[in-house]
């Protein structure tokens, strides 16, 4: 299958978290799918959403709803992860397009929950983490967080920050200023 260079899912998730270990029984499990699509050709951002996942194994705790905003009211009228997975496959075409997060964590809850709990990986092979390529862009020792990136790139913190949808949001921003300032080295003559 040919691989959709037309757009980049920008994909942030949202996972059930404590303030120390989880409780016994409990695993950490994506309870929000926030998706950004990125238009490749305008780098302009086209659709905003978040998926509410319903967790299986966990509940959120008071220090995971004051980080994220989420409540256990709220996952509890969310989907399976499965279906989440399906909506990204079948409506987004997830598996045929180029994804980013911010950072590897994203990539890396995916692939542990999916195989968890025996659901097809949603996407094909191709990732970019936003987060290293903001550091290489612009020589920096470390990576920094989203907030900061933003900061740096003189861009506005848009909605709640750790809310799913709208971090793929602003994570979608960063990657269009970056590759807007590589369009632009590109095609500058000399």
């Amino acid at each position: 299958m040919a691989k959709r260079l037309d757009a980049i899912l920008v994909i942030d998730v949202e996972a059930t978290c404590w303030e120390g270990n989880p409780p016994p029984g409990q695993s950490s499990e994506i309870i929000e799918i926030g998706l950004c699509v990125l238009d490749v050709a305008t780098l302009e951002r086209r659709e905003q959403r978040s998926i509410l996942v319903l967790p299986e194994q966990s509940t959120i705790s008071p220090y995971c709803t004051a980080l994220t905003t989420l409540t256990q009211a709220q996952v509890e009228k969310g989907v399976p992860l499965r279906t989440a997975c399906e909506i990204l496959r079948d409506a987004y075409k997830a598996g045929q397009r180029l994804w980013a997060s911010y950072g590897d964590y994203d990539r890396g809850q995916f692939e542990a929950e999916c195989q968890r709990k025996h659901i097809p990986y949603p996407f094909g092979r191709g990732h970019l983490n936003v987060k290293s390529l903001f550091a290489i862009t612009h020589a920096l020792p470390r990576e920094v967080g989203m907030a900061q990136a933003l900061a740096r790139l003189e861009l506005p913190l848009e909605g709640t920050h750790h809310r799913g949808g709208d971090d793929a949001w602003n994570i979608a921003a960063i990657l269009a200023a970056l590759l807007r300032g590589y369009r632009a080295l590109i095609s500058a003559p000399g």
